[in-house]
């Protein structure tokens, strides 16, 4: 998880690998990581002096180097909403107080953290354009996910082991690279071989099974890829992160994707009907 955050803020699926940085990639991410913040986006435009700008510098106070994506509005009177690192914050108005965690509407049963943070994903993502994704579709999809990756990572390989089950289930697969030793690290030197590679469905097939692909330099995308990953909130591989922005931790059999795809829509419609109704 993030290390500037106050505490451990969710548990870890058991069907997700971990992120850790080897001791190479700690020394080399550093740079590399400020290169791409600064390329994918700035901070959050304030009013000087209004509740936000104190929202900012209270959150900052923790970290001058932090990157805040998001803050505004919050459902809590009194709080502005702040979304860090793929984690959701409130603070107070005055910038004295801040909690962290999810927020949920007892009546409504509605994550409504989780919500600001779909938002903010289905934005990141659409940074990312289909060129730079290795994309496994069938003929005509039900659905598209899009699927942050590493070669290494054993229930990354298992998912793709089933590639071709998840688009008999009418899935289109989008793969984003996520190395999860870090920037410098080998893996992230695998996934560049990868992305850099001619075919490049191909070379992800091999690398998924172990076997050697070539040593490539490219212009690509793996390092804006990886940022926009720590900055949806990922915290293991895969994330699977749906249409509508949300997100799927861990490895999910490709009948169990599709039920909760399935699921997503019909809320969705449900949702919409309600809307029209009123």
């Amino acid at each position: 998880m993030k290390p500037y955050l106050l505490a451990v803020l969710g548990a870890f699926s058991l069907t997700a690998c971990a992120q850790t940085d080897s001791p190479q990639a700690a020394a080399e991410k550093a740079p590399a990581l400020a290169t791409a913040q600064a390329a994918v986006a700035g901070a959050p435009e304030v009013e000087p002096g209004s509740a936000d700008a104190r929202a900012l510098d209270a959150i900052r106070k923790l970290n001058k180097q932090i990157r805040v994506d998001r803050v505004g509005a919050s459902p809590i009177p009194g709080f502005r909403e702040a979304i860090v690192g793929g984690q959701t914050l409130y603070v107070s108005d005055d910038g004295r107080y801040m909690l962290q965690g999810s927020l949920y509407d007892l009546d409504a049963r509605r994550d409504l953290s989780e919500a600001s943070l779909a938002k903010l994903r289905r934005e990141l993502l659409k940074t990312i354009p289909v060129k730079d994704r290795i994309v496994f579709a069938p003929a005509n999809p039900k659905y598209t996910v899009s699927v942050f990756t590493d070669v290494e990572c054993g229930f990354c390989r298992k998912l793709h082991s089933q590639i071709a089950d998840y688009n008999r289930e009418g899935i289109e697969v989008q793969y984003l690279a996520f190395p999860r030793m870090g920037l410098g690290s080998p893996d992230f030197q695998k996934m560049v071989n990868v992305w850099c590679a001619a075919d490049r469905k191909q070379a992800l097939t091999d690398a998924k099974n172990g076997r050697p692909v070539p040593l490539r330099n490219c212009k690509n995308p793996v390092t804006m890829e990886y940022d926009v990953g720590q900055r949806v909130g990922l915290a293991g591989t895969p994330l699977i992160v749906a249409a509508d922005g949300t997100a799927m931790p861990g490895y999910m059999p490709p009948k169990e994707l599709r039920a909760a795809l399935d699921k997503l829509a019909a809320e969705a419609k449900g949702g919409a009907g309600t809307a029209g109704s009123r």
